[in-house]
């Protein structure tokens, strides 16, 4: 298979960021990218959910529906005593 090269755009601050953590992977852009491609083609789209984050998803970290946040302190030992 012959390679190819792709040149894109990106927020230099953004690319710092992933770069960043890419290499904790132990991964190089490069690699990421083709990680992202082969996924791409096996699933046939994008592999993973693509939303616009709503107000109140950003103020508790994108994890809404994920989390509940009771107004009731004793709420979560009582669901937790009824696991039990």
């Amino acid at each position: 298979m012959a390679a190819t090269n792709i040149n894109i755009r990106t927020d230099s601050e953004l690319k710092a960021k992933a770069q960043s953590i890419l290499e904790d992977l132990g991964l190089d852009m490069s690699t990421a990218i083709n990680v992202f491609l082969n996924q791409l083609v096996y699933r046939q789209g994008i592999p993973f959910e693509v939303v616009k984050p709503t107000a109140r998803s950003a103020r508790i970290g994108g994890w809404e529906g994920k989390i509940n946040i009771s107004s009731d302190f004793n709420e979560p030992m009582d669901e937790f005593k009824d696991y039990v």
